[in-house]
């Protein structure tokens, strides 16, 4: 059986002012855990576009420079890839932190799935972590 806008069912009943706020409740639970998983989302998609464009400046000016023997100097592409990546997954962490602490307390208040987020934050850091070795490591 369908319910109307009201909640009632083609039989007239009305759902009682109980059900309705655990309705509602329900509701307001979701779209808060749902709005957690899109500000995580973009704290993912800011630290991946760092990760990225620290090792492509990396990269880039590692391809040109060859056999030619350039040095970098405090600010060379190799410390500004370093810091880039570095504070992408300084960033990721601390949105991680944040966005795990609020599910907990969303989880004190009914049942949340897990964070899809979540897992998506924990590839990227690996990635990141993967291309800071490289930027560190390779001379």
């Amino acid at each position: 059986m369908e319910a109307n806008s009201l909640g009632a069912t083609p039989g007239g009943s009305l759902p009682s002012t109980t059900e309705l706020a655990h309705e509602r409740t329900d509701l307001a639970l979701e779209r808060t855990r749902l709005a957690h998983e899109r500000t995580m989302m973009a704290w993912i998609r800011t630290s991946t576009s760092m990760i990225s464009f620290g090792f492509g400046i990396y990269k880039f000016f590692d391809y040109f420079q060859g056999s030619k023997g350039i040095t970098q100097g405090a600010f060379g592409p190799r410390p500004f890839a370093i810091f880039m990546i570095a504070t992408a997954l300084f960033v990721l962490a601390g949105a991680s932190v944040q966005n795990w602490s609020e599910l907990r307390r969303l989880r004190k208040e009914g049942p949340v799935p897990r964070s899809l987020a979540g897992a998506v934050a924990i590839v990227v850091s690996i990635l990141g972590i993967l291309a800071l070795i490289a930027v560190i490591f390779r001379e």
